[in-house]
């Protein structure tokens, strides 16, 4: 018969600890993850420190890193951290400050029922 031929499923009794979250061993995170986690400490610090329109940080980039992922991951802590920031081009960086009326940009879809020039 066709029947005998298929492998039965193996079924044994286990331990009960291996069922807890805490069983599975945490993995190491990969270098490249370690700085990633780092500049994502370093951002959170840097927008906390945004009491003011008055307050501006440099952010220089090193060769390696592309200045759209930088951008992004700023904004994205900002986010996070429930403030908006202006992010600038300057220089082999960035800019970082407060969002004020005049910081904010002119760039996307106008809002609906704004006035058209």
């Amino acid at each position: 018969m066709d029947w005998e031929k298929n492998i039965m499923v193996t079924v044994r009794k286990a331990d009960p600890a291996l069922m807890d979250k805490a069983a599975t061993p945490t993995r190491q995170l990969s270098p490249a993850a370690k700085e990633r986690d780092q500049q994502q400490r370093q951002f959170k610090r840097l927008i906390a420190q945004l009491k003011g329109p008055e307050q501006v940080f440099t952010v220089r980039l090193d060769p390696t890193e592309k200045p759209i992922t930088i951008r992004q991951r700023l904004l994205r802590v900002a986010a996070e951290a429930k403030v908006e920031i202006a992010v600038r081009k300057h220089g082999d960086g960035f800019l970082v400050g407060l969002l004020t009326p005049d910081r904010r940009t002119n760039r996307g879809r106008r809002a609906a029922g704004a006035p058209k020039r």
